[in-house]
């Protein structure tokens, strides 16, 4: 019998997403900061953010360095960047955009990709990130994602960060779509590890 293999894309066996993945028309400016354990776990929502948003790029965080290239953008003066992290010291994001960014200047979003444990040991062992103003999200609803254990209240997954940051923008039917994608694909996964098809 032959083994069926995995879509490199959407990484499904039994029912590729691939021609339901939406392109999105964003404004918004994304940096993935992706844990290196997030590279093993299919759970990983971050992926759905760069199939679906023009400028999303994903960076692989590392305790020694920072990543050289994502550093090299922060560094321009025509970007603004904030770390999404909700702290004392963090600003809700729709106040915060209200004086950033300045005259030709865009901003762009850090997006801490992992879990929240590891998000936390990121922003600890990393003083380059402790310098960037911080800004937080104010979901109204409880995620929904259902795909790890132990999730506590109030913490979003990252492409449900995504999703709620581009609605706090405007781009309210962007999110909307985005939000739509992500359903979908978390009922596929339960299918397909299952070994079948959704119906």
């Amino acid at each position: 019998m032959e083994k069926l293999t995995a879509c490199q894309r959407c990484g499904f066996t039994h029912q590729c997403i691939c021609p339901q993945i939406p392109a999105l028309e964003s404004s918004v400016n994304i940096a993935l900061l992706t844990h290196e354990n997030e590279l093993k776990r299919d759970t990983n929502t971050g992926k759905l953010l760069q199939q679906t948003l023009p400028n999303c790029q994903s960076y692989i965080w590392q305790r020694k360095s920072a990543p050289a290239e994502l550093m090299a953008m922060i560094q321009e003066d025509t970007v603004q960047a904030l770390l999404l992290f909700p702290s004392e010291q963090s600003v809700d994001v729709i106040e915060i955009t209200e004086v950033y960014p300045a005259e030709n200047q865009k901003l762009l979003f850090i997006v801490l990709d992992g879990t929240w444990q590891e998000a936390k040991k990121m922003m600890n062992k990393s003083p380059w990130l402790q310098t960037i103003p911080q800004v937080h999200l104010t979901p109204s609803l409880d995620s929904a994602y259902t795909l790890r254990r132990n999730q506590n209240s109030g913490h979003l997954c990252t492409c449900e960060v995504g999703s709620l940051l581009l609605s706090q923008l405007g781009e309210t039917e962007q999110a909307q779509a985005l939000n739509q994608y992500f359903h979908h694909y978390l009922k596929v996964f339960q299918a397909d590890k299952s070994g079948h098809a959704l119906k």
